[in-house]
């Protein structure tokens, strides 16, 4: 009999994601920046104007969602841009 799992792909071994490291130190692509939040928009939307004084459009990533983390006006955050557009964000981190 051969083996179960030949020529299927049905192992689990080595393959999916790794569940050490945070999703957002994973990301290498994206340009991280501190800054305030100045502003609330719906729809959850925020602007975030960086330490080095830019306005940045931005909103949450998808695991502060998750755990219902709450951004209010004012809170230090870290934003995470894309290298492509450096107008959008997501905010990835809120500082205590």
């Amino acid at each position: 009999m051969a083996n179960r799992n030949s020529g299927r792909g049905g192992g689990r071994r080595g393959k999916g994601r790794s569940y050490g490291e945070p999703e957002e130190e994973k990301r290498d692509d994206h340009v991280k920046l501190e800054g305030t939040i100045s502003q609330v928009f719906a729809g959850g939307q925020f602007e975030v104007t960086t330490d080095a004084g830019a306005q940045v459009r931005a909103q949450l990533c998808g695991r502060m969602r998750k755990f219902r983390i709450r951004v209010i006006l004012g809170d230090r955050v870290t934003v995470a841009l894309s290298p492509y557009d450096l107008t959008h964000g997501m905010i990835v981190f809120r500082a205590k």
